[in-house]
């Protein structure tokens, strides 16, 4: 099973596989033919009040794990999770994200819980 973090704002290669956007808002000066998404499971992505309270620097990097892991167990995330631990089974899956720091964000959460 192959999971990988990247930016979105790094140019599509082929092993990237399935591109997943897994932000809420669409990235910035980004048109939607450069970025190739193939899918945007926005129900996935934390909530507007969680992304908010995390770049506050109210809290840290493991609190925010707990609260996003806590937001994925709702019905509608777990689906939406299972069908993307299936894609994952099936060949390589890139989650996209807009973050400045990929393996501190909710992105790098979402491939350990694929991978788990």
């Amino acid at each position: 099973m192959t999971v990988r973090v990247r930016r979105i704002y790094e140019p599509p290669e082929p092993e990237d596989g399935v591109r997943v956007l897994v932000d809420r808002l669409w990235p910035r000066g980004l048109s939607k033919d450069a970025a190739r998404v193939d899918e945007w499971p926005k129900a996935l992505t934390p909530s507007t009040e969680l992304r908010r309270w995390y770049h506050s620097d109210e809290g840290s990097f493991d609190e925010f794990r707990s609260r996003y892991e806590a937001e994925l167990a709702a019905p509608e995330a777990a689906g939406l999770l299972d069908g993307l631990r299936e894609s994952a089974r099936e060949g390589p899956v890139t989650l996209l994200t807009a973050s400045k720091s990929p393996q501190e964000s909710h992105a790098s959460v979402l491939a350990e819980l694929l991978t788990d």
